[in-house]
């Protein structure tokens, strides 16, 4: 296991368990522990996880240069309908700011704009256009569909991820 692997996970384990005593000078409860990282997904609500990644994920933080190749190893790791969700939010989000689901495939190289048919290479694309170009909707896709957190494993993403997350839980108290 490499040590960015090791990190996430120390990571995600600590946020499971609602942990955030390492980054306070004193210890802090939240009341509610997390078994896992998709008992946090699962049990926080879009409103809570948008708030948490409006505050954490910012191309200025972590540059499209770290993010884009960890969103293609995150995408590959979700399951084929769970990526489909994904694609679709994006679509949505994108098409409610005026950009066409066909127009973006030509620009961006996609095999489809069928959400259902698309590759994790589209999905992924997709998702780095996204952060780059529209770091909000990347944010709010994130809170609705926070399933490929799990799978980022950079350092430095998880790091924020999981600070920010430690933030909002300690908040909680």
């Amino acid at each position: 296991m490499t040590s960015s692997e090791q990190y996430r996970r120390e990571i995600m384990k600590d946020l499971a368990q609602g942990d955030v005593e390492s980054l306070a000078d004193t210890p802090q409860t939240t009341g509610q522990e997390y078994q896992t990282f998709d008992d946090f997904a699962q049990r926080t609500t879009t409103d809570q996880r948008r708030q948490l990644f409006n505050e954490s994920l910012h191309p200025e933080r972590i540059p499209p240069s770290q993010m884009e190749p960890e969103l293609q190893k995150a995408i590959s790791q979700i399951k084929p309908n769970e990526r489909d969700d994904v694609a679709r939010a994006f679509f949505k989000q994108l098409k409610e700011r005026g950009l066409d689901d066909r127009r973006l495939e030509q620009q961006l190289n996609l095999s489809t704009h069928h959400p259902n048919r698309m590759s994790a290479d589209d999905v992924s694309k997709l998702a780095s256009f996204a952060y780059h170009s529209h770091p909000d909707i990347f944010r709010e896709v994130l809170a609705e569909q926070p399933g490929i957190i799990k799978f980022l494993s950079n350092p430095i993403v998880a790091g924020i991820i999981g600070i920010a997350a430690a933030k909002w839980l300690g908040s909680r108290k």
